[in-house]
């Protein structure tokens, strides 16, 4: 069996009931970022415990590579193809990805090379799966997977939410991770995005507009992480006051 794409859009009631989630989830996020006044820091782990996050994170990537493996086996096996563009937006991901990169070191280096170098590879690593998660819940259900297909939705994508999840853990490592009202701004224009592409049936990026949502709420995640590693407003405004110009944290 042949299908165009790796997930078959949404149609008639159930896009409009995606679309308003969405919505739904946008308005509370932007409602929470007209309320957060002041960026909101998580304390770092202890060693110990981030030995264990990263460990998870690798163990959980294995995890999913093998199970990808599998499952492609079985597609392979059950005559199970796919047509169309494959991955379209990996140039998108991959290009944001080195943006990300070089402006969290830029924002982060003010306790040395190596914490900003550390800070930019867990907020580089976690960008792209503030895109992933919402967007794996919303086409898991939609996917071509083999016999038996819950068994095998539930091996590509569990390993691959506990990445995500993981990845975002991480985050907790870098001393300059915070959540501020920009972070909550942009998931909440990411999700806006998300909303719009639902009452277009959140359909594969193979013609241009659901290429064009996709690639905006893609970089809109990236754009998310960044805002995570930004200067807290008092001490920019500090520092402009005194003429000194904007500190890198």
């Amino acid at each position: 069996m042949t299908h165009y794409g790796t997930w078959s859009p949404y149609t008639g009631s159930s896009s409009i009931i995606l679309a308003v989630v969405l919505f739904i989830v946008t308005g509370v996020l932007i409602f929470l970022a007209s309320r957060l006044h002041s960026p909101i820091a998580i304390k770092r782990p202890g060693k110990a415990f981030g030995v264990l996050l990263v460990v998870i994170w690798l163990l959980s990537a294995m995890t999913f590579l093998m199970a990808a493996g599998i499952y492609g086996l079985a597609d392979k096996v059950q005559g199970i193809r796919f047509t169309g563009p494959m991955n379209p937006i990996l140039p998108v991901t991959m290009t944001s990805a080195a943006i990300a990169f070089f402006v969290i070191v830029y924002l982060a280096q003010s306790r040395g090379f190596w914490m900003a170098v550390g800070s930019a590879i867990v907020g580089t690593i976690a960008a792209p799966m503030i895109f992933e998660l919402p967007f794996d819940l919303i086409v898991m259900g939609r996917t071509y997977p083999p016999t038996p297909h819950v068994a095998f939705t539930l091996l590509y994508f569990l390993p691959l939410f506990l990445i995500e999840i993981s990845s975002f853990a991480m985050l907790m490592l870098s001393p300059f991770m915070k959540l501020s009202r920009y972070t909550l701004f942009l998931l909440g224009s990411m999700f806006l995005i998300f909303a719009v592409w639902a009452l277009f049936g959140f359909a594969y990026p193979a013609t241009p507009l659901p290429f064009a949502l996709n690639v905006i709420s893609k970089i809109l995640a990236f754009a998310t992480a960044i805002s995570l590693f930004l200067p807290s407003e008092g001490r920019v405004k500090m520092y402009q006051e005194e003429g000194k110009g904007v500190p890198l944290l």
